[in-house]
């Protein structure tokens, strides 16, 4: 089959308007490597793409996604992990200095594991990765009295978020330096229709938009 289309469209955009202001940028790159400030640990949802939101240029941001921007808790059995993986380059090779975990509205393996939908195949992938949050989703607890689907799934895709925060701090090398004072830990959610951003305030548990409204 031939390469897409659209890509190629893309691309040709992206030579003509884009590379020129950015040559020597990419250059930089290319000789001196990277050095992101900043690991976003994001949804590989398509309509939430962290260098869109944060409007990044090449070389900020290092970001690592999956279903439902989730990682697992340190476990140093000798499997392959990717997001293990990426997040020991981001620490103890790239030094980062800050951890974002970015979740967002609508995501569909929350909803999965709320709805306990029947697998897509055989090996399940999905429901095994989405196991990971049950700690968070006893946290949230179920669906509260005239509760909303889309309020409780929200309360989830949040607990979610702070869950993922705690298996972090799992990891030697964050906690370590998270102590030291060298790494900051963030959650952040997406709203996907309204394109708000809002952050977690780790001392009252409540994510607060930009302009310091509570979101629930």
């Amino acid at each position: 089959m031939d390469f897409p289309q659209r890509l190629i469209d893309g691309y040709t955009a992206f030579r003509a308007a884009r590379l020129p202001t950015e040559q020597s940028r990419f250059r930089e790159l290319a000789e001196d490597g990277q050095k992101p400030e900043t690991m976003i640990i994001g949804c590989c949802d398509s309509r939430v793409s962290p260098e869109v939101i944060f409007d990044a240029s090449p070389g900020e941001l290092f970001v690592t996604r999956n279903v439902a921007n989730l990682v697992p808790p340190y476990t140093p059995d000798g499997a392959q992990r990717a997001v293990s993986a990426a997040l020991e380059f981001a620490v103890q090779a790239l030094r980062v200095k800050n951890i974002v975990v970015l979740g967002h509205a609508r995501c569909g393996g929350i909803k999965a594991y709320a709805e306990q939908a029947d697998p897509l195949s055989p090996g399940d992938f999905i429901g095994n990765w989405m196991a990971l949050i049950e700690p968070a989703a006893r946290e949230a607890g179920p669906p509260r009295t005239g509760e909303t689907d889309e309020s409780f799934l929200r309360r989830l895709e949040q607990a979610a978020i702070k869950h993922t925060l705690k298996n972090l701090l799992t990891f030697p090398c964050v906690s370590i330096l998270v102590e030291r004072g060298k790494l900051a830990l963030h959650g952040a959610y997406f709203g996907v229709a309204t394109g708000q951003l809002s952050v977690l305030d780790q001392t009252t548990g409540q994510f607060r938009t930009l302009d310091g409204q509570s979101v629930r």
